[in-house]
């Protein structure tokens, strides 16, 4: 057996040719070079890889997640505590970028991992803030940061790899910003490229694929990476990270340019939100698992304006879609601006109120919409349905991480704001939004705070459930609290709907990734099974966590040989 030493011998810059080796006495693991396309380019429409479900179901299948861990132990070696060029002088892991492009090796664990635990976590999100000279301004604008922890038998291997975007390539090769990402747009040199620029805008050809927000596994076994353009859908192998292509739909819905983060995604179907900017408006659509073509569930027009309300995610009861409309409003103004607003590419408009529209999940029909207290939520945590003593539906419950219509928490989110305010009080206070929409005819709705914030400590956001309970009524969330004085959620709290109290785990330093849910198989207790999160150290360090999903109590640990980026949501794909 041999201890990597040299892991960290790199610089704290994105490497694009690692040729570690990794060796035992039976075998040898070698990262060869990850090349990228040999002639990326900065304007590509819609990608140049398609993949139909029946030309490559075999390869794409869950058969490709790892079932066997390589014959590697790696234990974690002390990580340098020289401080990083790209995380401002704070040592943290969370908001620096990744040291090079791929890694992966067996984790030393302390504590012990429950044998029924097979399978492949999977996290997606930003993980490299700066390419050549140029750095970033927010964190939603880094180019995406794969990472997979495969558990089975006791063992961990992980490891990381990023995504080969058109946007990623192209920033690479020319050392720019290509697209339009976040916050970030190509620099024109002159009002013809200007002009050129918002041509490719229109076109949706100047829109990032930048799949930095979210992982998911579809029904038919294929793993798709998101963000919010529709261009932004790439296919993965769970099992290398690699990069196999775009997802391609094979629909006409490719105009509207956008969807949610967020779709809903089970065995069956994928269920997802198109805002439409032109019509101000929302089309939900279904997609059967093994298809690319979306159908139209239904259309619901925008009673304020003057374009839709931001849906980052949307949540669904048994029988109904809750389409909800917010007053942080898509803002074509600031899509047009060469440079960054306050609020991006969003305007803040009270004036046109907020407002709850329910769809009906098989026909389409439109069966209440009503106005609610103003709100701002990035992710919604689940609805269900209350019904009377005749199992007729009263109302729609549904709940949310909600910034009590805060929308500095946007520019608290920049890169410089992370890395320089630490350790001062400057999160602003989130909660459990709880609306309650009357299927009566009422045109009301109430919106209130399902438990005390303070048992959270004001902070709210990146939650999980027990997936057996989406869109059904539910006890328990887990989700990342604050734990003050903070400049960004610092703790993983369990929050219990019922009791309303919460349990929170906190690591002086530390900042944890969105807790995962895995529930053991066979489980009967809504709560029974495990939860994971990448964490973030301080001093260039970071592990893998898992919690009693029960206790909210740590059972294992494993040290990874050096920190990694804050990472946004993940997925989880078992082991057949």
């Amino acid at each position: 057996m041999y201890y990597v030493k040299d892991f960290l011998a790199s610089p704290p810059t994105i490497s694009s040719t690692p040729t570690h080796i990794f060796q035992t006495s039976s075998s040898t693991l070698h990262f060869s070079n990850n090349k990228c396309d040999s002639n990326p380019r900065c304007w590509v429409p819609f990608g140049n890889r398609s993949f139909g479900t029946k030309k490559h179901d075999t390869a794409l299948t869950i058969s490709r997640v790892a079932t066997e861990p390589p014959p590697v132990v790696i234990l974690p070696p002390a990580p340098e505590k020289k401080e990083s060029k790209n995380d401002g002088g704070s040592g943290l892991s969370a908001w620096t970028s990744i040291r090079q492009e791929r890694w992966e090796g067996e984790l030393h664990v302390q504590g012990d991992l429950p044998l029924w635990l097979r399978g492949t976590y999977l996290r997606n999100g930003p993980g490299l803030w700066h390419m050549g000279d140029y750095n970033f301004r927010h964190l939603f604008d880094g180019y995406s940061t794969l990472v997979k922890l495969h558990f089975d038998g006791g063992r961990l291997v992980a490891g990381h790899r990023q995504l080969e975007s058109d946007a990623y390539k192209a920033a690479k090769k020319t050392g720019k910003v290509c697209y339009r990402e976040f916050s970030e747009c190509p620099k024109s040199n002159n009002f013809f490229d200007y002009i050129g620029d918002l041509a490719s805008l229109f076109s949706g050809a100047s829109l990032t694929d930048n799949a930095n927000t979210g992982v998911v596994k579809l029904g038919d076994g294929r793993v798709v990476c998101l963000t919010e353009t529709q261009k932004g859908s790439i296919i993965i192998d769970p099992n290398t990270l690699e990069t196999l292509g775009k997802f391609e739909f094979d629909d006409p819905f490719g105009r509207l340019l956008l969807h949610s983060a967020h779709p809903i995604v089970t065995q069956d179907e994928f269920l997802t939100l198109l805002p439409d900017l032109v019509h101000p408006g929302y089309l939900a659509v279904r997609m059967a698992a093994g298809e690319n073509g979306r159908r139209v569930i239904g259309r619901i027009n925008c009673r304020g304006g003057p374009t839709p309300g931001w849906v980052h995610s949307f949540p669904v009861t048994e029988n109904y879609i809750i389409v909800p409309e917010m007053p942080l409003r898509y803002c074509v103004r600031n899509l047009l601006r060469a440079k960054p607003t306050p609020l991006y590419k969003f305007g803040w408009h009270p004036e046109s109120k907020a407002y709850m529209h329910v769809m009906h999940r098989v026909s389409g029909q439109l069966v209440a919409t009503v106005e609610v207290p103003l709100f701002l939520t990035f992710h919604f945590i689940n609805a269900y349905e209350e019904t009377d003593e005749n199992g007729n539906v009263i109302a729609i419950v549904a709940d949310c991480c909600e910034h009590n219509a805060d929308t500095s928490i946007l520019d608290k989110l920049r890169l410089n704001n992370l890395r320089s305010s630490m350790g001062q009080d400057v999160l602003p206070s989130a909660r459990v939004g709880r609306f309650r929409i009357p299927m009566d005819g009422m045109p009301y709705g109430k919106l209130e705070t399902a438990l005390d914030a303070e048992e959270h400590g004001r902070g709210m956001d990146m939650c999980s459930i027990n997936p057996a309970y989406l869109g059904r009524k539910y006890r328990y969330t887990y989700a990342c609290g604050a734990h003050r004085p903070c400049n960004f959620p610092n703790t993983l709290t369990k929050i219990d709907l019922l009791e309303k109290k919460a349990k929170n785990w906190h690591e002086e330093g530390s900042v944890p990734s969105e807790p995962f849910f895995v529930a053991r198989p066979g489980a009967t207790e809504e709560d029974d099974g495990v939860v994971i999160s990448v964490v973030s150290g301080k001093n260039g360090e970071g592990y893998a966590l898992i919690l009693d999903g029960s206790t909210f109590e740590e059972i294992a640990r494993a040290k990874f040989p050096y920190g990694l980026p804050y990472g946004l949501h993940g997925c989880w794909i078992p082991m057949d």
